[in-house]
């Protein structure tokens, strides 16, 4: 039997993975080589990486080399990673559609960074994604 922590982290993976089905086929196939991970935290290391103030949340966090910073001779290397943080959302999540949103905002932001964008490029495209969603529903 599962203890409620191992249901938790259960239950935060396949949210983690319905927002990666629910990115547009399209993106997903650009996607290669990187590892899209649920963490409970962010390290220490994680906070300094993504220059996250003291008293900040980090949500999400990707490490690599972005998509136009590779040269030809980029092959043979581990995979890039996409952290997305389960304590820091579940702590700001209002309730469980809230959750599911805030998932799939931070993997959308992360991913923006593997394609190259910066944090204000990323933030641009969030905004303008959040008005075309609020339209659908």
């Amino acid at each position: 039997m599962r203890s409620k922590r191992e249901e938790e982290r259960a239950r935060f993976d396949r949210l983690v993975q319905e927002a990666w089905l629910a990115i547009p086929a399209g993106f997903r196939k650009r996607v290669e080589n990187v590892a899209i991970v649920a963490e409970d935290e962010p390290g220490p290391d994680d906070l300094r990486r993504a220059r996250c103030p003291r008293g900040s949340t980090l949500l999400g966090l990707y490490h690599g080399i972005p998509l136009t910073r590779r040269t030809a001779s980029y092959g043979l290397v581990l995979p890039d990673k996409i952290s997305i943080y389960r304590g820091p959302i579940e702590r700001i999540a209002r309730n469980e559609r809230d959750l599911a949103r805030i998932v799939r905002e931070t993997l959308w932001h992360e991913l923006g960074h593997y394609f190259g964008m910066d944090e204000r490029q990323v933030r641009q495209a969030a905004r303008r994604w959040r008005r075309t969603e609020g339209s659908r529903q």
